[in-house]
Formats: structure tokens, sequence, C-alpha cells
């Protein structure tokens, strides 16, 4: 009787142990998750800034300017209930912009880009300066 005793101790140990070891891969592989969603792929910043980047350049139509426009105001209300990092800042608004001229578009080397390589500023300027 004494050493079926012991053998249930002994289980129990082992059971808990388990348990033990367990509950800490789970709570490893939660916080491996929640660091990979600050770190965005490659493909994903090159998705994210390929919505963008075909409006950059000297000799932009206004009319392209203003679906640049459209295209961050849509971003940021849509990046604004999920993450703040995807808002994009840009120096003209819509109604300022003259569809029959050209534009130069361009992204500042300077601080035009996140840590992670998102766009995060757009300045427009006219192409005639």
């Amino acid at each position: 009787m004494e050493n079926a005793s012991k053998a249930l101790i002994i289980a129990g140990a082992i059971l808990l142990s388990i348990l033990i070891i367990s509950l800490g891969i789970f709570i490893f592989q939660q916080a491996k998750n929640a660091v990979n969603t600050e770190q965005l792929s490659e493909l994903e910043v090159t998705s994210f800034n390929g919505k963008f980047d075909k409006y950059l350049g000297t000799k932009v139509q206004g009319s392209q300017v203003k679906a640049l426009i459209q295209a961050v105001t849509t971003n940021n209300n849509t990046a604004g209930a999920e993450d703040d990092s995807k808002k994009i800042v840009i120096n003209k608004k819509a109604s300022e912009i003259n569809a029959g001229k050209s534009y130069s578009v361009t992204v500042p080397d300077s601080d035009g880009y996140t840590s992670g390589g998102l766009i995060h500023k757009i300045v427009i300027e006219d192409a005639t300066k």
C-alpha cells in the first residue's frame, strides 16, 4: 500500500511538471506572436508602399495627385482603427490641387519612412517651381 501511494505522488508530480512546462511554452508562443506582428515582412512593406509608389514622380497630373490624396485619406481612416504607424502625413488637401497642373510628388529621405520602411510622409509641390 505504501508503494502505491508513493507511485501516485510521483505521478502527480510528473503531471504537474508537464502542466508547468506546457504553460511556459504557451506563454513563450504568445510573446513570440506579439513580437512578430510589430515587425512587418518585406512583402507586406512592399505591398503597403506599392499603393502609393505609383503616384510618385516629378510630373504627376493633378487628377493623379487627387487620387493619391484620396488613397492616403482612405488608408489613414482604416489605419486609425488598427495601427497609427501606418498613417501617412501629406502636405496638401485635394481642394488645393488643380487637375490641369503638374506636380512633383516625393517621399522625403530624412523623415519620409518609418523605421520599418513604411511610407510615413508624402510631399506635393508644383512641378513648375
